[in-house]
């Protein structure tokens, strides 16, 4: 990526946290669409928050308000903003958004087939706040079809196949005892040793805790074959089984 001066940082089922470093609008909105053009899914109608608190130079109001109008087009909900308490601009009581405080929320970063040359004002991470997770079970006996979607509070165990354009989810584990062509999302709520199994690792795309990888990267490592998604130390792994 090119130097944009912003930092992009998503969740699958928090929020995007679009930190700015350096302001340049044309390289934010692109390569945030960038970022939202991979996986739509991940950020359709998501909420997001614009944190200025390290930027290197100042904002101005009507600079603030085009990049709120930018980012909203993009199908994006802009719901707060935050900036260092030390350097609040002048103009923040025109803000209609909310100022919240600092998050504390865990930053992890995006797997891909190759590590990309980012500049340090360009990186992209994913935001997911710790929670408890309940463990319940859902037991799935039939195909999951194109378009369809499930949710499982705890594990999810699907005793057939996940085809192409689905979407699984889980708090917890996910098991897929047949072919996992579509999307399989585990511990969507942080739980950070969420693990995902199928009998045939033919995903469009793999997410744990926020973590994903998509299926250019999982056919450098394991395709069509039975495999486990882990998280080790921030980064995904897939293993044979």
């Amino acid at each position: 990526m090119t130097d944009s001066g912003f930092r992009l940082k998503g969740s699958v089922v928090t929020t995007i946290l679009l930190e700015i470093q350096t302001f340049s609008l044309d390289d934010i909105v692109f390569h945030l669409k960038e970022k939202i053009d991979q996986v739509p899914h991940f950020f359709n109608q998501a909420p997001i928050i614009i944190d200025i608190s390290k930027m290197k130079r100042g904002i101005t109001i009507d600079e603030f308000d085009v990049l709120i109008q930018s980012v909203s087009a993009l199908g994006l909900g802009v719901i707060g903003w935050r900036c260092d308490p030390e350097a609040l601009p002048v103009w923040k009581a025109l803000v209609k958004i909310p100022l919240l405080p600092a998050s504390k929320a865990r930053a992890i970063t995006t797997s891909t087939a190759e590590k990309e040359e980012a500049s340090p004002d360009v990186v992209v991470k994913t935001v997911v706040e710790e929670r408890l997770v309940p463990q319940t079970t859902k037991v799935i006996t039939k195909p999951i079809r194109s378009g369809q979607q499930v949710y499982a509070e705890g594990d999810l165990i699907i005793l057939n196949q996940v085809s192409a354009g689905a979407e699984v989810l889980a708090d917890g584990n996910i098991h897929v005892y047949g072919a996992l062509r579509g999307r399989a999302l585990a511990g969507v709520k942080g739980d950070v040793e969420a693990r995902i199994f199928c009998r045939s690792m033919e995903a469009e795309l793999v997410s744990i805790a926020g973590n994903f990888m998509l299926s250019d990267a999982l056919r450098n490592i394991v395709w069509k074959d039975s495999a486990q998604v882990l998280l080790v130390d921030d980064s995904l792994e897939i293993v044979p089984l």
